[in-house]
């Protein structure tokens, strides 16, 4: 094996998220129930089904799917929102990734890994 093509595995090995390679192995990510979400999150989630106003500028914007973990939808499918951490300074690493509702996704640490949420 070339220098080159070892260098470039050893780059993509460490690029990939571990959420990733489990969900390429299962077909599926793991699932979450509303419930079991942060209180801040279940916030998220109304705000996000009542239209906003949204707490964060970037909210509602464009979720590229670079990590590849979510399914595979067309560009501007998926919106990103905030949810709030109590105690930081900035947005923190919590997320909720939406498709088409009620499709969305709950990443504690800012998409390296994602659950389906649930009722």
């Amino acid at each position: 094996m070339s220098r080159y093509l070892r260098f470039w595995l050893l780059a993509l090995l460490l690029w990939l998220p571990q959420a990733q390679v489990q969900a390429a192995g299962s077909g599926e990510l793991p699932v979450i129930v509303r419930a079991e979400l942060p209180v801040e999150a279940r916030e998220t989630l109304r705000v996000i089904e009542q239209g906003g106003p949204y707490a964060y500028d970037r909210d509602g914007t464009v979720f590229k799917n670079y990590e590849r973990v979510l399914p595979q939808q067309r560009r501007g499918y998926y919106r990103e929102y905030t949810v709030k951490t109590p105690g930081a300074r900035n947005r923190g690493a919590r997320r909720i990734v939406c498709g088409k509702l009620p499709e969305c996704y709950y990443s504690p640490d800012h998409y390296r890994t994602f659950k389906r949420i649930r009722e």
